[in-house]
């Protein structure tokens, strides 16, 4: 694991000092303070590789344009007090949207991270309509409590839904062209019809993993692969500090990773280690499987069918995260997922034991650690999108320089 303390500058590209590239360092000073929460001039001057006056200069504008702000000052023994910097979580709002295979949630997220308002929605299919229309509903009920100035400050819509979402489905019937629509829909054109926020769409998979990345556990590393548990299974990658999408979004699709069926057939993850399985489980003991997604989450009663479940996809994370690990040595695997910190707690636990009598020639074996962002996943992520690309460095290059 990094030393999240020590000066990672070294060996690490640092900024620029020319004020052609303002921008390029304002957005390195801003993922410095997102990472690492409150850091002093001189500290962020350090950790940047940028002078002295220029991280003053830069700090000055941020500060006029109300992305920053000063905390109180920091006394010690000998020398001026230090001043720490932090993000103003006033400074930038966005808009998080996660679709999912029976519900949506819809939230907005300041600057710093917090969730401020969230609106949930159920529903049997994520039909379009449905979707747009709780979409624009909930877009006037998140804002009505922001004052002008914060409306203003509202830099976008994320939308985190499955890959090839129309595929998703078990629908019969007339349903099924209308389910299929997905695969035309233009999410930015429909949202123009409602509203003028630019809109950034991304695998809900991967929209989590920015969540881990940006907020969770996932800043302790440079390099980790993550799944993201719900009705269906899925991940993504970070790689040299920052979350990498690939060619086409769907970098870090874990779910679609081979595995053997019970008779030897081949399978795909998503088959073997999604919270579908369990849904099925409870369908064929004759209970409704809503019961897993009542809020809030309490499983403690069904533990007579979700401890099978947790043994039997552990033993397959366990797989998957050697076969992940034998193509990049990821210092870390984090698992989350859409259920209580219990269940992710001994999952995590039964991984680890799992991985212990795995066949490892040739490998290191990861650590396996615990996602900390939760059910919320994918809706934040979603949300950072638009913060990730108004604000913060985005690129491989530019974040590994923090």
């Amino acid at each position: 694991m990094p030393d999240m303390d020590g000066d990672m500058t070294r060996r690490r590209r640092g900024g620029v000092n020319q004020s052609g590239l303002r921008d390029h360092n304002e957005r390195l000073i801003l993922s410095v303070l997102q990472r690492y929460q409150t850091v002093p001039a001189a500290e962020l001057a350090r950790r940047t590789g940028l002078s002295k006056p220029t991280v003053s200069t830069i700090l000055r504008n941020l500060e006029e344009d109300g992305l920053v702000r000063r905390g109180d000052p920091v006394r010690g023994k000998v020398g001026k007090p230090s001043i720490p910097i932090e993000l103003d979580p006033d400074g930038a709002f966005s808009v998080g949207l996660k679709v999912g295979r029976r519900s949506a949630d819809l939230l907005l997220l300041d600057f710093a991270g917090n969730v401020r308002e969230q609106l949930h929605t159920t529903f049997d299919y994520p039909m379009p309509d449905a979707v747009f229309g709780f979409l624009e509903a909930g877009l006037t009920d998140l804002l009505a409590n922001l004052s002008s100035n914060q409306k203003r400050r509202v830099c976008g819509i994320g939308i985190g839904t499955p890959f090839e979402l129309w595929k998703w489905h078990d629908l019969t019937g007339p349903s099924v062209e209308k389910f299929r629509s997905w695969k035309d829909v233009d999410f930015a054109k429909e949202v123009a019809r409602f509203s003028d926020l630019p809109v950034f769409v991304a695998n809900d998979a991967t929209a989590a993993c920015h969540a881990e990345h940006l907020y969770g556990r996932g800043k302790k590393y440079r390099d980790f692969a993550y799944f993201y548990i719900g009705s269906f299974i899925g991940g993504g990658i970070a790689l040299n500090g920052t979350v990498f999408e690939g060619n086409q979004g769907n970098a870090g699709a874990l779910g679609s990773m081979r595995t053997t069926g019970p008779l030897g057939e081949s399978q795909q993850l998503i088959d073997t280690a999604s919270l579908h399985l369990l849904e099925a489980r409870l369908t064929e003991a004759g209970l409704d499987p809503k019961l897993m997604w009542q809020k809030p989450q309490d499983w403690s009663g069904l533990s007579r069918y979700v401890d099978p479940w947790i043994g039997e996809t552990a033993q397959e994370l366990a797989k998957a995260s050697l076969s992940i690990c034998s193509v990049i040595d990821f210092e870390a695997i984090l698992v989350d997922g859409a259920f209580p910190s219990e269940v992710r707690e001994e999952l995590v636990e039964r991984v680890r034991r799992y991985l212990v009598n795995q066949d490892k020639r040739g490998l290191i074996a990861p650590k396996v650690e615990i996602g900390t962002i939760g059910e919320n996943a994918r809706a934040i992520g979603a949300a950072s999108g638009p913060i990730f690309a108004e604000y913060l460095l985005n690129t491989n290059a530019g974040l590994s320089s923090i």
